[in-house]
């Protein structure tokens, strides 16, 4: 699976929730990979590269709305395909 050409280019700023104007369906369509100061995670919820944040769910508390809380972590933050 050697579709590097095809892919867009990934965002500085992205996120899942299809509400936020930081949603990019066509990066989706792929499988993306985040890393926070060399370690990888797989349940980003959100992340900036230019700040140096990232979005994970915090434990199973939600919001009012039936979201997931989010805790935000800073460091170097690195997106890629995998």
């Amino acid at each position: 699976m050697n579709d590097t050409a095809n892919r867009p280019q990934l965002p500085d700023r992205l996120s899942i929730d299809p509400r936020s104007p930081h949603y990019n369906a066509a990066v989706f369509e792929h499988d993306v990979g985040i890393r926070l100061n060399d370690k990888e995670f797989n349940n980003v919820g959100e992340y900036c590269i230019s700040e140096g944040w990232i979005k994970i769910p915090a434990g199973k508390a939600l919001d009012r709305k039936g979201n997931p809380m989010m805790t935000k972590l800073k460091g170097k933050v690195e997106a890629f395909y995998r």
